[in-house]
């Protein structure tokens, strides 16, 4: 059995409850039924992948060995952006994010497995694209291809998002829901300030 893993950044409740407003002010009727909340995390990924559920708390442990020489992010928000199929707040790639993503997917690259399906994500209700998207990530979405966001949803307009600097202190690592989304934490840590 696999689970669909993101070791994510959660950004403090200012930061969160802005992703949340800015969520819900999109169209209904482009959201596809992504709004943030309680139970769809505002979050900023450092790593997705598919992992075995017997091999999660050694996974999680190789996370607790990275973060053990991390301390907190100062990090940048620097308007809107926009994917392939959402919208974000955009995260200055700053140095120390770029080294903390690369040192994360180096040490969580043994766990990893490509064969991972619906019934990895929380509620087993994840579409093909999501399941496709994790299983990609290392070839997609990270190292050179990594762009550092808070995803706030669907919509053909980029709303206004106001740049903002703020301190990261917590990482997560988080079962994957429907749309990518930060679904269930299952270990948190707190990177010294």
């Amino acid at each position: 059995m696999l689970i669909a893993l993101d070791v994510a950044i959660l950004p403090p409740p200012l930061i969160s409850m802005q992703a949340i407003a800015l969520s819900a002010s999109l169209p209904e009727s482009e959201s596809k039924g992504l709004r943030l909340g309680p139970e769809l995390l505002p979050h900023l990924t450092l790593t997705q992948q598919f992992v075995a559920v017997a091999a999660l708390d050694a996974a999680l442990d190789q996370v607790e060995a990275v973060l053990v020489d991390h301390r907190a992010l100062r990090l940048t928000i620097t308007g809107a952006g926009r994917g392939q199929n959402s919208i974000w707040m955009a995260i200055e790639p700053a140095q120390s994010l770029i080294a903390l993503h690369r040192q994360l997917m180096d040490a969580l690259q043994p766990f990893e497995r490509e064969d991972g399906t619906q019934a990895a994500f929380v509620g087993q209700d994840a579409r093909p694209g999501d399941v496709a998207w994790v299983s990609g990530y290392r070839s997609t979405s990270a190292h050179a291809s990594f762009t550092p966001h808070i995803t706030l949803g669907h919509a053909s307009t980029l709303p206004a998002v106001e740049p903002r600097v703020f301190t990261a202190t917590t990482v997560a690592a988080c079962q994957l829901g429907r749309f990518c989304t930060c679904r269930r934490i299952l270990r948190q840590w707190e990177l010294v300030p």
